[in-house]
């Protein structure tokens, strides 16, 4: 079983909850058990979070208006991208390495987050193209009665 969509959606707080939701529905429908949806969704909402906030300039017209999340379902694993086309990673921080913040800290703690609720993550950019990529996959695992379990 093989299931990918992408969305292109506006640098808004409101595209955050869309975003995940369609994850969850998806996950949901095809079957893959509530606590890795639960973990996958918010490693997109972080993501997402960062894409809005720092995705780019605020000027109207700008294609930094926008960012991209692409997600696949493929086989036993679940592979997430989230591009967007601002300024990137600084240069002071190779990979997108996070810096260490306190457990209390209201920001900097998402690509933390997400180290820490996916298998594999990948934080940079695209040869050639502006902007940051924040790319992370989980290991699935299903429910029982999964409609769409992997072969």
């Amino acid at each position: 079983m093989s299931i990918w969509w992408s969305l292109h959606l506006r640098r808004e707080a409101a595209s955050v909850p869309l975003a995940r939701r369609l994850l969850i529905g998806t996950m949901e429908t095809a079957g893959v058990d509530p606590d890795i949806s639960f973990d996958l969704s918010v490693a997109l909402s972080e993501a997402c979070a960062n894409a809005v906030e720092h995705g780019g300039d605020d000027e109207p017209g700008c294609p930094s208006e926008a960012y991209r999340v692409t997600a696949y379902l493929d086989g036993e694993r679940c592979r997430i991208e989230v591009a967007d086309t601002g300024p990137g990673f600084p240069a002071s921080a190779p990979g997108g390495t996070a810096r260490p913040v306190s457990a209390d800290a209201e920001h900097g703690r998402g690509l933390c987050l997400i180290r820490e609720l996916a298998d594999h993550v990948h934080i940079g950019g695209e040869p050639g193209r502006a902007g940051a990529v924040v790319s992370f996959d989980k290991i699935l695992k299903w429910r029982e009665d999964a409609p769409l379990v992997a072969v």
